[in-house]
């Protein structure tokens, strides 16, 4: 199975200007001549006080065979591993996927991309991306007389 999928992650209410944009990167994934069943690994986003993060599951594959790219705020995450047909191999259950993929993350404009840091670790590849230090929280303190 060859196949891309992308999933772009967008903001609740999201502006017709943003919509039109999530079309385009849509169209733009297609035209990679998609065929087949489509196929993607699970995937979190989220975002805490320090930073906002992609976690992908995949299990099984080699780092080199995942690329990552930021462009005008889109993370895109895609890969290939090729089947591993084997001599004879007949199977009777193949549920671990081969193939190609694409997912797509809109990324907030507060992070820091040039900051950005992806470890793997027990098969879940995280992306890291700070907060730019004027998008951090902080106290204000009250002065008195």
């Amino acid at each position: 199975m060859t196949s891309y999928h992308a999933a772009l992650m967008a903001p609740i209410g999201q502006d017709s200007f943003d919509r039109q944009i999530d079309r385009l990167l849509e169209d733009a994934v297609s035209a990679f001549g998609v065929h087949g069943a489509a196929w993607a690994p699970s995937s979190n986003a989220w975002e805490d006080d320090n930073g906002f993060y992609v976690q992908m599951a995949l299990p099984g594959w080699d780092p080199q065979d995942v690329s990552l790219e930021v462009t005008k705020h889109v993370l895109s995450i895609k890969g290939e591993r090729k089947e591993d047909s084997g001599s004879g191999r007949t199977f009777h259950v193949k549920e671990i996927a081969d193939g190609r993929f694409l997912r797509l993350f809109r990324l907030p404009t507060y992070i820091d991309s040039e900051k950005a840091s992806a470890a793997q670790k027990n098969g879940l590849l995280t992306v890291t991306f700070p907060k730019r230090e004027e998008a951090k929280s902080r106290r204000i303190m009250i002065e008195g007389t």
